[in-house]
């Protein structure tokens, strides 16, 4: 398994939703499993990624919160979970698109 989190600086919730992936997978006992950073830098590298927002998971190269109403490019993402709209997606929802 592939799990990447693509971010850009100065994201205020790429950091929590790193905690909860780490959580999530160690929950799974997939601590065999590192979380990739990947930095998104400019709008062009945006493009490239189909980057739709900072934070953004990537399981084997998909999107699992993706709906794909989602705009390319240097913003911050949402997330719609239990609890509200929130910068991560919570953890339940981790363990649910790793499962």
């Amino acid at each position: 398994m592939r799990v990447e989190l693509l971010y850009f600086d100065g994201c205020p919730s790429w950091q929590v939703t790193e905690d909860r992936l780490t959580q999530a997978l160690a929950a799974l006992d997939r601590t065999d499993v590192v979380v990739e950073r990947r930095l998104v830098e400019t709008p062009d590298q945006a493009e490239e990624l189909s980057f739709v927002g900072s934070p953004s998971v990537r399981i084997d190269g998909i999107d699992p919160f993706a709906t794909g109403q989602e705009q390319v490019g240097l913003a911050c993402r949402v997330y719609a979970t239990p609890a509200g709209l929130s910068g991560s997606p919570d953890t339940a929802q981790l363990l649910e698109a790793l499962s």
